[in-house]
């Protein structure tokens, strides 16, 4: 081996004796943040002689010092101690075994600011003081304010540049998360809370809103809060940052002083408004002939007197890089009513039971207010507001006058119409029949129009003759009252008939004439069977004539003793009647 070769040797061997070689040191962090009231996390590794080996077992024991490394002045925590009444309250939650010193002390005060340095020390001779590397504790009453970031189509946007409507928008809220249980969250405005994953305490916590731009959120401020839940109360940060976009006009519109619709010789101005950004240039312009005229710029238009030339049509147009908007408006001049008029969806003749609407219309401007009303008894009813009245189903009550009052603020006109209600006769049940010497019976009937009446015979119609007397009195332009007198040598038939008919149809009222004998005052045995027996031959001819009769009046409608009968459907039978 030449010198050279052995120069080599000795040399490397220096080198291998410097790796293997193992010295005391130890990795902490340089500063740490930790909120009052919270926890504080120091993360910890360390490294021995490795002589010492064998002594770092599960029973080593960590020690922290406090600005100094003094064993009786500046010792804050020993984990082989309950740390309770220690000045730090903590536990390594490293294992020590494997080097791991990493410690979390509890409930922190300001006073707990300091620089701290790890002591080991082993079952033998392994008792060592890191005095050369410390970490500073800085404790703060509030959490620190998170940091938020703008970003438009994934990319950063600096200075509070505007943001075109439209874009993909993301506002990012970030916080370097403390030590806290529970976990930091973070707000968006009222958007709900983010919580903090166990796993990633120690991370950075980070919220993302994401939207798309709109106008909507032009000067909006989104806030951004941090919120640390501490057992007396919570602790919170936040940062604000206010949005700005720009978009094409929204919202154009036309406002008329004193209104768009005004009398003759009032001065109207007309002021055109608009939502934009940036702000907008209005150009007004008019619909003269079919065709556009421009008038002038600027966002007002004013008419120092007005005139009936002046009406139509006005367009305002708002317009900035981004876009352009039109609102109009129609200019008009207003007068009182006029023309007012009331139109009856059949006729001011109508059947009682059918549907009827009464339409009111005027011409006016502004549109009018309509109000319905009745002559009741002398007095006028009010009834409704609207351009229509409706009766679903109308009635004899509803019969009368009816008002339309049309009224804007410039004036009033009325209208009315009679409404004449039509229906068939009705025959009073106060019909009947007296008898004296002759019989006499009355039949009232009411009917629109004014129904006829006339007398049947044993279904026969009858007339003035030798043997019956008929009158007539009219009671009302509706009301008709018969009479008929008949000889005692009629009452012999037994049903007597009073009909009475106009267009609508045809009612009826039988009498029993039998019934209207009068009373006896004595009794006899041998008139009571003579009675009994002419009684007996006298029905049996009115069942022959009721027979005939019946057929002839198959058509006919009875209700309590009154009988409406169909014209249109009177049998074509024919009996023949002499009296």
């Amino acid at each position: 081996m030449d010198i050279w070769t052995a120069e080599k040797i000795i040399l490397l061997g220096f080198l291998l004796k410097g790796v293997w070689c193992r010295y005391f040191s130890i990795s902490l962090p340089q500063n740490i943040q930790a909120l009052s009231g919270s926890c504080v996390i120091i993360k910890c590794r360390f490294e021995i002689r490795e002589k010492y080996d064998k002594d770092l077992t599960e029973r080593a024991t960590g020690l922290w010092f406090k600005d100094g490394t003094d064993l009786n002045n500046n010792l804050v925590f020993n984990s082989s101690t309950s740390s309770q009444n220690s000045f730090m309250k903590g536990n390594i939650t490293g294992k020590l075994k494997d080097k791991d010193c990493t410690t979390v002390f509890h409930e922190l005060r300001s006073d707990h600011s300091g620089q701290y340095y790890f002591r080991i020390e082993g079952e033998g001779e392994l008792k060592w003081t890191y005095s050369e590397t410390s970490v500073s504790i800085h404790v703060i009453d509030s959490p620190t304010k998170p940091t938020v970031q703008l970003y438009v189509e994934q990319k950063e946007v600096q200075d509070q540049e505007e943001v075109l409507e439209g874009r993909s928008v993301s506002l990012r809220c970030s916080a370097e998360t403390l030590c806290s249980s529970p976990p930091p969250t973070l707000t968006w405005s009222s958007t709900p809370r983010i919580p903090l994953s166990e796993s990633s305490r120690l991370e950075e916590l980070i919220s993302d809103l994401n939207f798309t731009a709109t106008h909507r959120q032009h000067r909006v401020t989104f806030t951004c809060t941090i919120t640390y839940q501490l057992q007396d109360k919570n602790k919170t940060a936040q940062t604000n940052i206010t949005l700005h976009v720009q978009y094409s006009p929204k919202n154009t519109s036309v406002s008329v002083l004193p209104s768009s619709s005004v009398l003759e010789g009032s001065s109207v101005t007309l002021t055109c408004s608009s939502d934009a950004n940036p702000a907008v240039n209005y150009t007004w312009s008019r619909e003269s002939e079919g065709q556009m005229e421009q008038l002038q710029t600027g966002d007002t238009l004013t008419f120092a007197r007005i005139h009936l030339k002046h009406r139509g049509w006005y367009y305002c147009t708002a317009q900035n890089q981004h876009g352009t908007q039109n609102s109009s408006v129609m200019l008009n001049i207003q007068y009182a009513p006029k023309n007012t008029s009331v139109s009856v969806s059949t006729s001011s003749s109508v059947l009682e039971g059918g549907s009827v609407t009464l339409t009111c219309s005027s011409d006016a401007n502004p549109a009018v207010n309509y109000t319905w009303s009745r002559e009741s008894e002398g007095q006028m009813e009010q009834l409704q507001t609207g351009d229509t009245l409706t009766f679903d189903r109308i009635d004899l009550k509803h019969r009368g006058w009816y008002y339309c009052t049309a009224q804007n603020q410039h004036g009033t006109q009325n209208s009315s119409v009679m409404l004449n209600i039509q229906y068939a006769p009705k025959i009073s049940p106060s019909s009947n029949c007296t008898r004296t010497d002759v019989t006499v019976c009355f039949c009232e009937a009411d009917g629109n129009p004014s129904p006829e009446l006339e007398w049947h015979l044993s279904g026969c119609p009858v007339t003035n003759s030798s043997n019956m007397f008929i009158s007539e009195e009219r009671l009302s332009s509706t009301g008709l009252r018969s009479s008929i007198t008949l000889n005692q040598s009629l009452t012999h038939t037994s049903t007597l008939q009073c009909v009475s008919n106009n267009t609508h149809g045809t009612a009826s009222h039988r009498f029993n004439l039998l019934h209207s004998t009068p009373q006896v005052s004595g009794f006899h045995h041998f008139s009571f069977l003579v009675g009994v027996a002419g009684g007996a031959s006298v029905m049996m001819i009115i069942c022959g004539i009721s027979l005939i009769c019946a057929r002839r009046e198959s058509n006919t409608r009875r209700d309590d003793g009154i009988e409406l009968i169909l014209a249109d459907r009177v049998s074509s039978l024919k009996v023949h009647c002499s009296f």
